[in-house]
């Protein structure tokens, strides 16, 4: 090359496409070495260049690099992209290829040096029409620039909605009202897995875009606050739900079917129900509570006995085995009670209206009426579709003021308390094992944590001997007719011995010395004796609104009852258990960590209380790792000792470090003297 000569060239880190940087123009100078040149832009900056960086060179009269600015003016007119399609139109169809000559000629009539630039320049910016290859290029087929046309516009496009996506995002978070698009839902999707799963979480590439253009860490936790900080969730998001598969929401089609069997109600196939509405049916729950699926009843017979009687909601009624609400049921499993509220297992519109027995509504139940003998053991029952009419919606309170009260005016309500105590006192005589430690409910609304702890009252004594009844009648019936039923068992636990039971103190301690030796129960299709409650057999069927094995041991029974062939052979029925069992007991877990996590929070806002505690056992003695429990809340704790101390020893404790999203808590003892100026 000769001095003078005008060459575009890059450096290395140099990139092509960058659409920022201005193309390097520069005058060759002088040679350097055998290879290189050393040539100067129009700054007057020299660069030593191989020729392999040298991208083009201008032929023609020589140039100074003063000149370098007006060569680059003058070609600008000619750089229209646009121009270049129809010279792709006119070579495609030959497939002839072209070089910046043959293109400048094609464009402009004329091959001036300037204007052989400008043809390379719209070539090799060119990302459509025409590839290189070597020195020349190549139309491209009519397809592929269809193709690379629809790349580039979908480009364009994810562009342009991640730069509106972030601008909706830096708007959010200055304060502003944002209405989401639609193109927002995978990024705000992408945040939401990586700050659940964190680096478990799939497709992550989006969140780590959006922490990195918002200048935040690149962590599932800078995820999280960034998600509340956007106001999409709250600071006390339960991610325990979130990483399990337990769904939160019907899909339309499910809400749909609710919403039609409701209003069009299906033929009732049990044409034979027993008409109850003449009986005082009593429904007992918390207050709270809004699946009633259960209430009590008591018939006076004229020979002077008494028949108790059972009232189960029948969802059977709204629900045939298969359709899309059983499907939908049998996947949650279950209602999941949390403190924020509950899941339902039916939509809610169907779970608390037609389904449960309401007050004052006659309602469809499948009955349980049962007669005991003196001794609390069942002489004599009956299982019946039903009619009834809830009489009293009472609350486990209202009961217990009604039975200290002795309110004559409901002697019904006195009767069958007494043939609770009756069965409590029947079933401890057959071996039935009774645990009591204090337990306690967590609910919390707007942003208010409320801990109750539940007594063992009479009224709940009274509907659990109940419900416990009915299900003894349940598996009875079941194992007399050989029915596949989800029968529920516990084998017999290996307790301690009463001389070692007698060394612990009464009550708690003692108390949860036994429940460390208690089995799970189990379920399965062929009845065997449940430990606990010394039943030989037994099958839950008092909640099949909110659990779905009571729901398939309605099915089965109620189809026998009308002498029609059970809905679920007996593998079937199997498999059924297998599968809402594992789901279940992951909803047991998530009910279980939610209330953890809320009853640390409601520990970390009271972190100046001292709480009087119970050392109930060891856990790691050797690490002086023991469970206490807060009497006053119910919750039983792990706390590390810094003293020698005894199980059943009592002392005050307060909250040394406490985080509820990681998990942790950490007591430190008070002393008495500390203890009784902070409780006074």
């Amino acid at each position: 090359m000769e001095k003078g000569t005008l060459v575009e060239f890059r450096l290395q880190g140099d990139n092509a496409s960058d659409k920022l940087r201005p193309r390097r123009l520069a005058v060759v100078d002088r040679p350097e070495g055998k290879k290189h040149w050393v040539v100067i832009d129009e700054r007057g900056q020299s660069y030593v260049l191989h020729p392999r960086q040298i991208s083009y060179t201008v032929t023609g009269e020589p140039y100074k690099p003063k000149d370098i600015d007006s060569f680059w003016q003058s070609i600008q007119p000619y750089l229209d992209p646009s121009s270049l399609e129809v010279a792709w139109e006119l070579l495609v169809e030959d497939g002839e290829s072209v070089d910046p000559s043959g293109m400048a000629m094609l464009l402009f009539s004329e091959q001036s040096p300037s204007l052989c630039y400008a043809a390379y320049y719209l070539l090799s910016e060119d990302k459509f029409y025409f590839k290189q290859k070597g020195d020349r290029y190549e139309p491209r087929s009519a397809a592929q620039v269809t193709e690379l046309k629809h790349q580039s516009e979908v480009e364009a496009q994810r562009v342009q909605e991640w730069q509106g996506f972030l601008e909706r995002v830096q708007a959010s978070l200055a304060g502003e009202s944002v209405e989401w698009q639609s193109s927002d839902r995978s990024r705000l999707e992408a945040l939401e897995r990586y700050a659940v799963f964190a680096e478990e979480a799939n497709h992550r590439t989006p969140a780590l875009e959006t922490l990195t253009a918002l200048g935040r860490q690149t962590t599932a936790q800078a995820a999280f606050e960034l998600l509340v900080d956007l106001q999409l969730w709250t600071p006390h998001e339960n991610l325990i739900l979130r990483r399990s598969q337990i769904p939160t929401q019907f899909s339309n089609k499910v809400i749909e079917m609710a919403q039609g069997r409701i209003s069009s109600p299906p033929p009732d196939r049990d044409l034979n129900r027993i008409d109850l509405t003449h009986l005082k049916l009593y429904t007992i729950d918390d207050e709270s509570t809004r699946e009633i699926d259960d209430g009590v009843s008591i018939e006076f017979l004229e020979d002077g006995k008494q028949r108790l009687w059972i009232h189960i909601a029948d969802p059977t009624r709204w629900v045939s085995p298969g359709d899309e609400l059983d499907l939908e049921a049998r996947r949650r499993c279950t209602t999941v009670y949390l403190p924020t509220g509950m899941i339902p297992m039916f939509p809610t519109e169907l779970a608390t209206g037609p389904m449960s027995l309401n007050q004052g509504t006659i309602c469809t139940s499948l009955s349980f009426g049962v007669v005991l003998d003196e001794s609390g053991s069942v002489e004599d029952y009956q299982i019946r579709p039903s009619i009834v009419k809830p009489t009293y919606r009472l609350t486990y309170e209202d009961v217990d003021e009604m039975l200290e009260l002795g309110v004559q005016a409901e002697p019904e309500l006195e009767a069958i308390a007494f043939w609770a105590k009756r069965r409590s006192t029947w079933r401890q005589a057959q071996g039935a094992i009774s645990i009591h430690i204090p337990e306690s409910t967590i609910k919390v609304c707007d942003d208010e944590i409320v801990i109750e702890v539940l007594d063992d009252s009479l009224s709940r004594m009274l509907v659990a001997e109940m419900m416990i009844l009915a299900g003894e009648v349940a598996g009875r019936y079941g194992e007399a007719h050989s029915l596949a039923l989800p029968f529920r068992g516990q084998p017999q636990p290996e307790l301690p011995s009463d001389e070692e039971l007698l060394q612990l103190p009464a009550g708690p301690v003692r108390d949860c010395a036994i429940r460390r030796c208690m089995p799970r129960s189990e379920i399965s299709t062929t009845p065997f004796r449940h430990a606990s409650l010394g039943l030989d057999s037994y099958t839950q069927v008092t909640s099949p609104i909110r659990r779905y094995t009571d729901l398939l041991a309605h099915f089965q029974i109620k189809a026998h009852l009308r002498g029609e062939p059970l809905p679920f052979s007996a593998s079937t029925t199997q498999e059924l258990i297998q599968s809402v069992s594992s789901t279940a007991y992951e909803a047991i877990l998530v009910e279980r960590q939610t209330n953890r996590y809320w009853g640390l929070e409601y520990l970390r806002r009271h972190a100046d209380m001292v709480w009087p505690s119970l050392m109930l056992r060891w856990l790691r003695d050797y690490e002086n790792l023991g469970l206490v429990l807060i009497e006053d809340l119910g919750l039983e704790m792990a706390m590390r000792f810094a003293r020698p101390i005894e199980v059943g020893d009592r002392l005050h404790i307060k909250v040394a470090y406490v985080d509820p999203r990681q998990d942790i808590i950490q007591f430190t003892e008070v002393t008495p003297s500390t203890a009784e100026m902070a409780i006074g």
